[in-house]
């Protein structure tokens, strides 16, 4: 974990910009959430925490930057940010309506992804439901970069697993009764400008046909 560790704590702090891309994919998970109070899983640049105030949903946050966590006390309150990792979370059995982890899952080891599955499944109401979004079909290959240093390579997020439909449908219903896996394009238009919007237009109809196959997301619901 120190590598990723290292990772987001480096975009967390010093490239927080590079999160703004997000807000199309927490606007929607965010809408899912009303009236509900719901454990955040890897807060990045804060957008879930700041959209969910605004929409007056009771929100805590997990996340294992101190940096980052220490931001988002001053939004949400000290009792309800707190530093740690989604296999042991720090929080009470059967305490939040719902859990939610958007773009996480891809960064963990298979073993850590069912110690998470189990400890989601803890922390949750009866009835309640783990929501969240993973690249789709990703191919990790492509995403390779190489230290000039030391001559490592690694994926230059951090992503050591890929998912479609299938796969984590079957992953899922190991820990839950009842799971909706599909495919989705989330738009960010708050930071585009009138070329991006007319190539995002298109992109969005070629979804639509069934066409574009790359830079999908998959939205899942997972209830206990």
């Amino acid at each position: 974990m120190i590598e990723q560790d290292k990772i987001w704590d480096y975009y967390q702090t010093e490239e927080i910009e590079s999160f703004d891309g997000s807000y199309g994919r927490l606007n929607f998970l965010v809408k899912q959430c009303k009236n509900k109070k719901v454990l955040n899983i890897g807060v990045g640049g804060g957008i879930f925490e700041k959209l969910a105030l605004k929409n007056n949903i009771d929100v805590y946050s997990l996340d294992p930057s101190e940096n980052t966590i220490n931001i988002i006390k001053n939004l949400i309150g000290k009792d309800k940010a707190k530093i740690g990792y989604s296999q042991n979370i720090p929080f009470n059995n059967e305490f939040f309506d719902i859990v939610v982890m958007s773009e996480v899952l891809e960064h963990l080891e298979m073993e850590t992804i069912k110690q998470t599955l189990q400890e989601v499944k803890r922390v949750l109401k009866n009835n309640g439901k783990f929501i969240g979004t993973v690249p789709y079909n990703e191919n990790l290959k492509e995403q390779l970069v190489v230290c000039p240093n030391c001559g490592e390579k690694f994926h230059r997020w951090g992503h050591i697993q890929s998912f479609n439909e299938q796969n984590l449908s079957n992953l899922l219903l190991k820990f839950f009764p009842k799971v909706k896996v599909q495919k989705k394009m989330f738009i960010s238009w708050n930071i585009l400008n009138w070329k991006g919007k007319i190539s995002t237009i298109i992109n969005y109809i070629f979804y639509l046909i069934n066409i574009k196959k790359s830079g999908l997301n998959l939205y899942f619901e997972a209830y206990k």
